[in-house]
């Protein structure tokens, strides 16, 4: 399995969810052994923000990299999602605000803006982090671990007391050997409930959110028009979220991921708990592909 970068840039715009700011998105190619870079383009003359477990520094509603010296960029989880799905090793995305743009609240419009700029191997072993050992972080009635696994799967639970939830399952194992990315979880949209907006919107946040952007839900029902686009989109989106937030470790894991009620904190602290327990994991590459992981070889081919 060698790297992957894009073949040429591509631009998009749109607003972002919490700021409700219009931003645009450039992503560009870049070298091997690089990764994931975002730079800060409306902040002449800052850093570079690199992904990095220990930079996530806010995880209201999102996960948000804050360098040392107060350079944001926030709500990459989607896009993330979006890059660990496609197998994007190594990439620079140049944004002209604090916030990613949120789309239709999935990762969907980011799958469709990769394969359109094309997608290419490059001449340098991937890198993969595999997991030695479990390891799990406890808060409360939550809780999220990563465990030994020849591929890679995620089994989420959600709960929530509510009748759009109890309508469907609250619980999804997907195996990517089996199923795909973009068709089982890439389209699922973020949610919230209306009774939620007006804190939100005291707080700034959720100051783009529409109809448009993500799932609303009142009292009973969904409010959006087309409802919903999986039975259990809610716990879908959970998963999307959760790979999102495992990729900023800043390379693809082999490993299973499970968790019950999880979010962005404590997936981040999970990732940082894995990277200080001595023995629990391994950077690996693979030169013969028959050695690869078959989760990995359903990986969209490339341009």
């Amino acid at each position: 399995m060698l790297q992957r970068t894009l073949r040429q840039a591509i631009s998009a715009t749109g607003v972002g969810l919490h700021s409700g700011e219009r931003v645009k998105l450039t992503l560009l190619p870049a070298a091997p052994d690089s990764g994931i870079v975002f730079r800060r383009t409306d902040l002449p003359g800052s850093e570079d923000v690199k992904v990095d477990p220990s930079l996530v520094n806010d995880t209201r509603l999102s996960s948000t990299l804050v360098t040392p010296t107060g350079v944001r960029v926030g709500t990459i989880e989607h896009l993330m999602s979006a890059f660990a799905g496609l197998g994007i090793d190594n990439l620079v995305v140049e944004v002209t605000a604090a916030e990613m743009p949120i789309m239709d609240g999935s990762a969907a419009p980011f799958i469709y803006l990769l394969q359109s700029a094309g997608i290419v191997e490059q001449a340098v072993p991937k890198r993969f982090i595999r997991v030695l050992k479990p390891v799990e972080v406890v808060d409360g009635d939550k809780w999220v671990k990563l465990e030994p696994y020849d591929g890679f799967k995620v089994q989420l639970a959600i709960e929530f007391n509510h009748p759009a939830f109890n309508r469907a399952p609250q619980t999804v194992e997907i195996d990517f050997a089996r199923r795909s990315y973009i068709d089982e979880i890439s389209r699922a949209r973020t949610f919230g409930f209306m009774h939620e907006v007006e804190y939100m919107r005291q707080h700034g946040l959720g100051l783009g959110g529409s109809l448009d952007n993500a799932i609303v839900i009142d009292d009973e029902y969904v409010l959006n028009p087309e409802g919903l686009r999986f039975p259990d989109e809610f716990v879908r989106h959970k998963i999307l979220d959760a790979i999102g937030d495992l990729y900023i470790v800043g390379h693809p894991l082999i490993a299973a991921f499970s968790g019950r009620k999880s979010g962005h904190a404590l997936n981040n602290q999970l990732l940082r708990t894995l990277l200080a327990t001595p023995g629990a994991w391994e950077y690996v590459s693979f030169s013969d592909p028959a050695e690869v992981p078959s989760s990995f070889h359903r990986l969209p081919e490339v341009a």
